[in-house]
Formats: structure tokens, C-alpha cells, sequence
């Protein structure tokens, strides 16, 4: 589930021998399967532990999982590197903002996956987020809200982002629409 390099597991284990026994090293994912999943590390004290915990043994010591984080932890990766600008523990999960798909995923998870890691993302500067609404004669129906409702650019960021890359992507789409209404009105974003 994560993977933690030999100097970050030397790392944790100098960091817990200066905290109570039995202390874990607890990974977790804030707000996971979001745009703003966020990452962390924290100490775990022994009366913290929950009977759901998924539990880790490395090298000096043992961390816990929760698990609603743990399909969002899969393929992550903690480091601890040491350059002329110091030292930093770094944790990267790339599946922290989506479950990573299995193999037999259907076509509508893999493009809402895409959406909700690839897209979302960019949308979210603009205050903006698409959903699939289903997909009809090899067509990508699209729903956009937020700042994306109403918004005069639309056009191009669906036909010039999001059709291109979700085209490339996937070849057994023929093209996306939009559902939106975009007509201003009380809807409307701005």
C-alpha cells in the first residue's frame, strides 16, 4: 500500500524514539477522492488506534492507516532526503484525489476518474468542475457547475481540453457534449 524508503523509515524510527511506547506513525488522507485531498503524517499514541486501522510493520516501527484512506494510499510513496537546502520528509499519493481504478473498470469510471484527476483539477482555479452524466451513442455527456456555468469560454475549454484529451484517451468515444445550460439567469455562476 505505501511505500517508505529506507531513510524515511530510519527517520520515523529517531522520531518515535523520543515519544511514548508504542507511539505508530499514522498516514492519512484529509477530504480523500476530492480536488482537495490533502496528504499527512502525524504521530499515532496507542489510545488513538482504532479497531478499523489497517496496521504497517517496517523497519523500527509500525504505522496505521484508517480506512477511509486506504484506498486513496495505494502507490504512495514517503520519502526523506537530505540537500544543500536541508532536510525534508516528502509524501506523494497519487491516488489521494481518486480510488485508482481496477483493470475491469467500465468506461464511464475511467472517464469520470480521468475528470476527477486530470480535469477537476484545472476547472478548480476557475472555481468550475464538470461531472459525466452518461455516455449515449459514443457521445461524453458533460455537466459543468461553478464558475464554468456561464462562462464564455466554455466552448473552447470543452472542445479544445477536454474533448482532445478525453478523445486521446479513450477511443471508443466519438466526442463530448455539454448539458449545461449556460443562458444567463439566477444558475448562473456570475
Amino acid at each position: 500500500m505505501i511505500n517508505i524508503s529506507e531513510t524515511a523509515q530510519s527517520h520515523f524510527a529517531k522520531l518515535l524514539a523520543d515519544q511514548a511506547e508504542n507511539t505508530k506513525i499514522r498516514v492519512f488522507v484529509v477530504n480523500p477522492g476530492t480536488a482537495q485531498a490533502e496528504c499527512g503524517v502525524s504521530y499515532c499514541p496507542e489510545d488513538a488506534v482504532e479497531d478499523t486501522d489497517i496496521h504497517l510493520e517496517f523497519n523500527g516501527f509500525n504505522a496505521v492507516v484508517d480506512a477511509e484512506s486506504a484506498p486513496f494510499l495505494g502507490e504512495a510513496e514517503i520519502d526523506f532526503v537530505t540537500d544543500k537546502m536541508g532536510s525534508q520528509l516528502t509524501l506523494k499519493a497519487p491516488n489521494a484525489k481518486a480510488k485508482k481504478l481496477t483493470d475491469d473498470a467500465s468506461l464511464e469510471a475511467q472517464i469520470q476518474h480521468m475528470i476527477d484527476t486530470e480535469v477537476n483539477p484545472q476547472l478548480a482555479s476557475h472555481g468550475g468542475q464538470v461531472t459525466l452524466v452518461e455516455i449515449a451513442d459514443d457521445i461524453a455527456i458533460l455537466q459543468f457547475g461553478g464558475g464554468c456555468n456561464g462562462c464564455s469560454m466554455i466552448d473552447v475549454t470543452l472542445k479544445e481540453g477536454i474533448e482532445k484529451e478525453m478523445l486521446a484517451k479513450f477511443p471508443q468515444i466519438k466526442g463530448v457534449k455539454d448539458a449545461t445550460d449556460h443562458n444567463p439567469g439566477e444558475h448562473s455562476y456570475y
